[in-house]
């Protein structure tokens, strides 16, 4: 539990170095911190935590976006980047159930493109910039704003933040379990594989 608050504290603090640092911006680890919380927190108060650190982080980044650009994020925007964090939650939930390092890769992937696909779709219909078209739409996803860098230049920094961000949860976790003797997600397939070949080995033996 203990670790758990830090590795989320540490998250709310690295999202917080975009406003100090812009070629940190949607480098966050909080996506990979709600999707790896449902795969190793059994407690599932726990899974709400990514979203307090969200809501505080997104208060601060609003507030230092209108004092220094005039930009405020919209109720909308918000209720985007909620919604992913609850699916990548659900998708945590769903890969815990499968115990698999591919399906973590994989989970990790698909939520970097669902916050891809779902914020910069919400910013296509909610700004006034965009063309209602398939090819504003298009816009939204590619270049975005001429003032802003492209904005699959924001998806790359999403995909590898999530990836890496992934990789560091999962391994500190898996260490800590190993160091303490618990069963891990390597474990469990293991033990699984262990438990279906005893049988076979009984059998042999009988025959």
């Amino acid at each position: 539990m203990r670790l758990a608050l830090v590795l989320i504290l540490l998250a709310t603090g690295y999202r917080l170095l975009g406003t100090v640092d812009t070629g940190l911006a949607n480098f966050s680890p909080l996506m990979a911190i709600a999707f790896c919380g449902a795969v190793y927190f059994r407690n599932r108060v726990m899974w709400l935590a990514p979203f307090a650190a969200l809501v505080l982080s997104d208060l601060y980044i609003n507030w230092f976006y209108a004092r220094d650009y005039g930009f405020h994020w919209n109720m909308a925007g918000f209720v985007a980047r909620t919604a992913c964090f609850a699916a990548a939650v659900g998708l945590g939930w769903w890969i815990s159930t499968r115990k698999s390092w591919l399906w973590l890769l994989n989970g990790s992937l698909l939520g970097a493109l669902l916050f891809y696909f779902v914020t910069n779709t919400q910013s296509w219909w909610s700004d006034p910039f965009y063309a209602k078209s398939l090819a504003g739409w298009w816009q939204a996803l590619t270049i975005g704003h001429p003032e802003f860098p492209p904005t699959v230049y924001f998806f790359r920094k999403t995909l590898f933040g999530d990836l890496m961000f992934t990789g560091i949860f999962a391994f500190t976790m898996e260490w800590f379990a190993r160091s303490r003797g618990e069963p891990s997600l390597l474990d469990s397939e293991e033990g699984e594989s262990a438990e279906e070949a005893e049988p076979a080995e009984e059998k042999a033996k009988a025959d």
